[in-house]
């Protein structure tokens, strides 16, 4: 393994959190992906690659998860690391310890924490007082490792440039703030097309109609109701129903256009069968390179 180049990147760093999209310049970006590119390859040739030998990472959980436990705690042991889970009912946390004293015990133990969370604030606090690297599994603001995988899958795929049209076709959630910050910092046009009244929260080009997915290189949607949001189960998708991903949408877009999901996808809602398992889809993609990315990231940042 090339070994100089890891540590040379490794360099900017090491040590950091990375709690939001906006703590990154696209240079850190691209060699994040590069990373990430170099360690999938020596996987598939079946070359170790144990960059964290004796190292132990805590995988803390809030919230359920099939692909961020599944892709961290793999890439954890195949960094040569191990990989500690820790849901909310192992900690004190749920019996009145606070963040911070959790924070300080863990880093007595560990080396790096993700957390997979509900609440931001909740990994602001964690870093704050952890004096060990904290990495964004999920909250409520943003879901930056999807992101960055997101945009690794495309940029493999040699998709990344200025003129590239990435369409958010659904609620201006965690996922698509972390994809539309991720879009200005590499230059990509993004635009979220959604019902009046799921925009996102901070300014980024939006419509409310679905004709605008025309010319679309990449179409990327997700769930209507998120966890957190079954109480609004059926006025979401009432509002949402116009906007599913189906064959006559994805007539609109470029004839070579991908299509995305983070998954898990409520198929016959957001996404139709036909669609998702079309020639269009990259969805499983995505999800294969949520390991490498995030290995990338531990291996940096550890």
């Amino acid at each position: 393994m090339n070994y100089s180049k890891v540590k040379e990147i490794k360099g900017r760093f090491q040590g950091r959190d990375l709690l939001s999209i906006s703590q990154l310049t696209k240079e850190e970006v691209l060699a994040l992906f590069e990373v990430a590119k170099l360690l999938k390859d020596m996987q598939k040739r079946g070359e170790p690659h144990p960059l964290l030998q004796g190292k132990a990472i805590a995988l803390l959980f809030e919230k359920p998860s099939t692909r961020t436990r599944v892709s961290f705690e793999v890439g954890v042991y195949q960094l040569g690391a191990y990989p500690l889970f820790l849901s909310r009912q192992d900690l004190q946390l749920g019996r009145g310890e606070t963040i911070a004293d959790t924070a300080r015990t863990l880093e007595r133990y560990v080396d790096a924490i993700m957390a997979r969370v509900f609440k931001q604030e909740t990994l602001e606090e964690l870093a704050k007082y952890a004096d060990i690297p904290v990495i964004n599994g999920l909250s409520d603001k943003e879901h930056p490792c999807q992101a960055l995988g997101d945009f690794f899958t495309l940029w493999e795929r040699g998709m990344i440039r200025e003129d590239m049209k990435f369409v958010f076709l659904g609620d201006g959630n965690n996922v698509c703030a972390s994809l539309a910050l991720l879009s200005s910092l590499l230059g990509v046009n993004f635009l979220h097309i959604c019902p009046p009244g799921y925009e996102l929260p901070f300014a980024v080009a939006f419509s409310h109609s679905k004709d605008d997915i025309k010319d679309a290189d990449v179409i990327y949607t997700d769930v209507w109701v998120s966890m957190g949001q079954e109480e609004e189960s059926e006025k979401r998708k009432r509002d949402f129903a116009p906007y599913q991903l189906n064959s006559s949408l994805l007539e609109l877009a470029k004839p070579e256009a991908v299509v995305m999901h983070c998954l898990p996808a409520r198929r016959g809602e957001e996404i139709t069968d036909e669609v998702m398992d079309g020639p269009h889809s990259i969805v499983f993609d995505q999800a294969e390179n949520r390991l490498h990315i995030q290995k990338a990231i531990l291996a940096l940042l550890v």
